[in-house]
């Protein structure tokens, strides 16, 4: 008995000193998150440990009632039961006041009918802003990226974590680090444009913006970003969704992952998403080196991946690299994705897989490991549910709507001015017709509001650009009528403004069954060519404001338009925004963050194309982009003189700093991007035709000169040499400095090793 009674103690003295688990309260919240996970996770049942790995969307029934109080359907109460990883959009078609008070309800309901109280992950998206409504509208992402502005990035997409916090939300499927050079693709404005580097600072500051600097998870102020789509998402082929990806495998170190890797190291990015596509015939959601190897291995990444919509079942009826859906579950889970998305033919089956192989519950757990570690980063164990009052004060504070009219102004890019058309004169007497598709209802309220009330406007829509069915719109016939009124009001008019370009029916995802939305042609729908070249012919001034969620080959627009203002998809003040530029209340400087090409047939044509594509033009068309990578005029008058470099050479341990002088010679206020290029003139592999390498964007008053000053270091130098290792190559370097990827001075120094 006596040895028995040793026994026991014994065992209980051993448990302790290994710091048993089980002995300790998950819900205590001294201990440490680790600690946390691990005293709960053992807890789970296999089927619990699934559900943790499982996110379904709310709209197979999670909705209010008609008096504002949470509905389930039995289908969601059933998949409760076990708990769940997290929901997509619940309550994103009702206020956030009304939100905030269904999902605490929900995530109540949550907690008490799973047997350990583990809280939801309620999940949103931003393209323009909080994708809910009642949320303050931005621009989309391209259309901020246009503002080569990273600060002011952040402070956006600082109001997106809060006001969806404040909803109850808790993650967001963004922002999206895909490069995208292919205007064929729908989804092109949900990216921040065709180059690396402005691409990495755009993504990197929404991060640490919408997570509050990492701090505002915890604090229960912000969310925690699922940055997408991990990998090469943007480069399919054809421009067509789902399409294959067929990139270099040195291209995708060297352009493809900055992004990525910024947002996981840098940023601290909770979530990453895996893209729909493969990778030179590797299906990305089945691919461990990716998601795995580079992701876990390389990068030190240890937040959780999910997969993009029921990708992981389509590594079997899709992809056609799986034998059954059981084996793409499996396929799935080896490669590292820890939340399925969506499917009910996937992680569904593994419950009954483990019966068969039980090694797969240490994957399983190693999962739902770090989804339980975002809950607790999150705080939602302690504190789940959202202060009602909080909201009322939060949500769209008069900061969020006047940071909205800010980035719009400072996102808005002058592509022509020719004569100095703009800006108008606010104070002159002057009718002006604001014309065409892009016209909206409050178009011409926003153009009152900021001018004069000598200037009269006119306002007339004309013609719609497509049906405007959601999944596949159709192209309308030519509607003569419509046009020939167009063209009369333009005739009793002093000015003209042109609305143009695309809208959401124009240029949007392709979803996996029917919808289309990628395009085999980038030329403007409808009879927009033909509008502006009968507008231009009556002799008055012609402005375009350029509206588009993809980029378009304008030749007509740039050849009969006196001023251009590309505003991409511009905030809800879009118009009012747009005006005070026109009306030169402030001067543009946004710069183009993508190449805008004069035919669909020049693509590929990114700027940072190697040297040697530019070898030779095309028959028939004309030199180069209609309009180069970093372009955009302004009211200011900008000349760069005086380029100097600290020493003409640099070696892999010291640093140069290059240097130009620049003056506003105009008459204006005005802010100015000044870039940085850098060319590696002779390498071992054929390298890019330059690398934006730096920008900064600066206020000069009329007349001021700065002296602007970049440091080049040897890891801009950097790149994938012959043996798939980065490389630091000695030789001549050529560095840039101007107003655009096309326009700049230049200097010259040498790497000496």
């Amino acid at each position: 008995m006596r040895k028995l009674l040793f026994l026991a103690l014994l065992a209980v003295f051993v448990s302790c000193e290994k710091g048993d688990s089980n002995s300790k309260d998950y819900k205590d919240a001294s201990l440490s998150i680790d600690e946390r996970v691990e005293a709960l996770l053992p807890k789970l049942s296999i089927e619990e440990k699934v559900a943790q790995m499982r996110i379904f969307h709310a709209n197979i029934g999670t909705k209010p009632d008609a008096n504002g109080n949470l509905k389930l359907s039995k289908k969601v109460i059933e998949k409760l039961k076990l708990g769940i990883a997290g929901i997509k959009n619940p309550g994103e078609h009702i206020d956030a006041v009304a939100a905030a008070k269904m999902n605490n309800e929900l995530q109540k309901y949550i907690i008490e009918n799973n047997r350990w109280g583990i809280p939801a992950l309620f999940v949103t998206e931003s393209y323009n802003g909080v994708d809910a409504e009642g949320c303050t509208r931005f621009g989309r992402p391209m259309t901020s990226a246009a503002s080569f502005n990273p600060e002011l990035v952040q402070r956006q997409w600082d109001v997106v974590g809060r006001e969806a916090r404040l909803r109850g939300m808790h993650m967001c499927h963004s922002p999206e680090a895909d490069l995208v050079r292919d205007p064929r693709f729908g989804r092109m404005s949900e990216a921040f444009g065709e180059d690396t580097y402005l691409t990495t600072q755009m993504v990197k500051n929404a991060v640490i913006g919408v997570q509050g600097n990492y701090e505002g998870l915890g604090n229960g102020t912000h969310i925690g970003a699922v940055t997408k789509h991990f990998a090469a998402y943007g480069q399919v082929l054809g421009g067509s969704n789902f399409a294959a990806i067929e990139i270099s495998p040195r291209t995708l170190i060297d352009e493809i992952y900055p992004p990525f890797e910024a947002a996981v190291k840098e940023a601290k990015t909770l979530g990453i998403m895996a893209s729909h596509g493969d990778i030179n015939g590797v299906a990305s959601h089945g691919n461990p080196e990716l998601l795995t190897g580079v992701l876990r291995d390389q990068w030190g990444f240890e937040g959780y991946v999910v997969s993009d919509s029921n990708d992981i079942a389509r590594l079997f009826y899709f992809m056609n690299v799986a034998e059954s859906p059981e084996a793409a579950a499996q396929m799935g889970l080896e490669a590292g994705i820890d939340i399925d998305l969506y499917a009910e033919d996937s992680y569904a089956y593994l419950p009954e897989m483990v019966k068969k192989n039980p090694e797969l519950e240490k994957l399983i757990d190693r999962s739902v490991r770090r989804v339980l570690r975002t809950k607790f980063i999150l705080g939602l164990f302690d504190n789940p549910y959202i202060n009602i009052e909080d909201v009322e004060k939060g949500n769209r504070a008069e900061s969020s709507l006047e940071l909205a009219k800010e980035s719009d102004l400072e996102s808005i890019i002058l592509l022509k001015n020719e004569a100095n058309t703009l800006p108008l004169d606010a104070k002159k007497p002057t009718k002006i017709a604001l014309l065409g598709p892009l016209v909206t209802e409050n178009t011409k309220a926003m153009f009152e509001s900021v001018a004069d009330d000598n200037i009269k406007f006119v306002a007339e829509k004309g013609f719609h650009l497509t049906d405007e069915k959601g999944g596949e719109p159709k192209l309308l016939p030519r509607d003569g009528k419509a046009l020939d009124k167009l063209v009369s009001i333009a005739r009793s008019s002093d000015v003209i403004v042109l609305f143009m370009g695309g809208d959401e029916f124009t240029s949007k995802e392709a979803f996996f069954t029917h919808a289309l939305g990628d395009r085999a042609t980038i030329d403007p729908v409808g009879p927009q060519d033909e509008l502006i070249e009968r507008v231009k012919a009556l002799g008055k001034p012609v402005i375009v404001v350029l509206k588009h969620r993809r980029t378009l080959s304008i030749n007509a627009i740039a050849e009969h338009a006196d001023a251009i203002l590309d505003t991409w998809d511009l905030s809800e003040f879009g118009d009012e925004s747009t005006a005070r530029i026109i009306f030169g209340e402030v001067s543009p400087s946004g710069k183009s963050p993508v190449t805008i090409p004069r035919s669909i047939g020049q693509i590929p044509f990114h700027y940072s194309m190697k040297e040697i594509n530019y070898k030779k033009e095309y028959l028939f068309l004309g030199k180069g982009p209609l309009y180069p990578f970093g372009h955009g005029l302004s009211y200011g008058d900008f000349e760069y003189s005086d380029i100097s470099i600290s020493n003409g050479e640099i070696t892999p341990d010291t640093e140069l700093e290059v240097s130009v002088k620049v003056t506003n010679k105009g008459s204006m206020k005005a802010k100015e991007v000044i870039q940085m290029y850098i060319k590696d003139e002779i390498g071992s592999v054929t390298r890019p035709d330059k690398e934006l390498k730096g920008f900064q964007k600066i206020e000069f008053n009329a007349g001021e000169s700065k002296t602007v000053s970049f440091k080049i270091t040897p890891k801009m130098l950097e790149f994938t040499g012959i043996t798939m290792e980065k490389v630091l190559e000695a030789g001549d370097y050529t560095v840039m400095v101007g107003t655009s990827s096309k326009d700049y001075l230049e200097t010259t120094f040498k790497l000496k090793k």
